[in-house]
């Protein structure tokens, strides 16, 4: 099944949702997708006044939260921003920006995602490698590795 056009600019929460869910069946996973609409309902605007919906340029900011079925685990924030939360088995991924998202689940899905560990000092890092030779890498506590994350220690 062919989703390249979900390798290019995703301009809406929506169409980044449209693309999750383009994944999701891409790779046989269940998501469940909660959306929350207006200012006063997603998570970065908090201080938006008691029944303020909109940004100051009235446009309702649209905020997605999806849960993907098996493992890894693996669950993405969408924000208005243009960027995103992916945690993966726990390990969070802060402020990757939206069009990267597709590229990051098909890594992480596809077995390109791994564990690199090092004995003295002893650390271990979760990359995510993208197409363009362009990584992700987040620290790790090595006591506290999944089985999945375990597996993929090279």
């Amino acid at each position: 099944m062919d989703h390249s056009e979900y390798t290019g600019h995703l301009p809406t929460t929506e169409a980044a949702v449209t693309a999750l869910h383009a994944i999701a069946a891409e790779y046989g996973r269940e998501i469940e997708v909660t959306h929350d609409i207006g200012a006063d309902r997603t998570s970065r605007r908090g201080a938006a006044g008691f029944g303020v919906t909109t940004d100051p340029d009235g446009s309702l900011p649209h905020e997605a939260y999806a849960e993907f079925g098996g493992v890894p685990r693996v669950h993405v924030r969408l924000y208005p921003e243009d960027d995103a939360l992916i945690t993966v088995e726990g390990v969070e991924f802060h402020d990757i920006p939206r069009d990267d998202v597709p590229a990051f689940l098909r890594s992480v899905f596809g077995g390109l995602a791994h564990v690199r560990g090092r004995r003295f000092p002893p650390t271990a890092s979760l990359v995510v490698p993208l197409p363009g030779d362009r990584t992700y890498k987040e620290h790790l506590a090595a006591n506290l590795l999944t089985p999945w994350l375990s597996g993929r220690i090279r």
